[in-house]
């Protein structure tokens, strides 16, 4: 059963709780007009196993790993980094249900674009090396997000035609950033998820997908 969709694209991140990630976004094409540039095909489920996506590594090697670096970069109030890049103290908006957190232990960082889903979608026929990549991406701060681990568990592989973020007033910003991982990593989408995309186009037609200013 598809979400209700929100009726006005009511601004998701409020600015108190911008973090360094979010200040680095700058406005690409219309979600319609990049919605529409999207291929459209039935998924492949055939195969998948979560291990076929490496993750999280250390890619710099400075002793945290793809999830340390998510949290150090979205955190409100930046924690302490003690041994072993162990986290303490700090803050973080959970943008999915509009929550403020205290404590690195209750997040997750989520693919917006899951895994099963990415591999659905094309993924089945790329390297280990792409999908490495793919799960442990930090050039586009969308691609991978600190949200409540209630929040991320509830959505799991799941879809915008089966699971959009219980905070209504996020809904377009997470179709946009849905909308722009698809295109980056030329993803197709199948046609339940282009349904409720559309709709949240229709219901978003001032949004935006994201970009960082050395896309633009």
């Amino acid at each position: 059963m598809a979400v209700p969709i929100p009726a006005t694209a009511t601004p998701a991140h409020p600015a108190q709780h911008a973090s360094p990630a979010a200040a680095r976004r700058a406005e690409g094409p219309l979600l319609a007009d990049a919605l529409a540039m999207l291929p459209v095909t039935s998924e492949r489920r055939e195969g998948y196993q979560r291990s076929s996506f490496r993750h999280w590594v250390d890619a710099d090697r400075d002793g945290c790993n793809t999830r340390a670096e998510v949290l150090l970069d979205e955190a409100v109030t930046p924690p302490q980094v003690g041994d072993g890049c162990r986290l303490s103290g700090g803050q973080w908006y959970s943008y999915y249900d509009d929550q403020i957190v205290d404590d690195a232990a209750l997040l997750d960082v989520d693919h917006l674009v899951p895994l099963a889903e990415a591999w659905d979608s094309g993924a089945y026929d790329w390297s280990a090396a792409q999908r490495r990549d793919y799960a442990n991406d930090l050039t586009e701060p969308w691609h991978l997000v600190a949200v409540t681990a209630r929040s991320n568990r509830s959505k799991a592989d799941q879809d915008p035609s089966t699971w959009q973020p219980p905070h209504e007033p996020a809904r377009c910003r997470y179709a946009a950033e849905w909308t722009a991982i698809k295109t980056r990593w030329q993803l197709s989408i199948d046609p339940a998820e282009q349904q409720a995309l559309t709709a949240l186009a229709d219901a978003c037609p001032d949004q935006r997908l994201p970009t960082t200013d050395d896309q633009r």
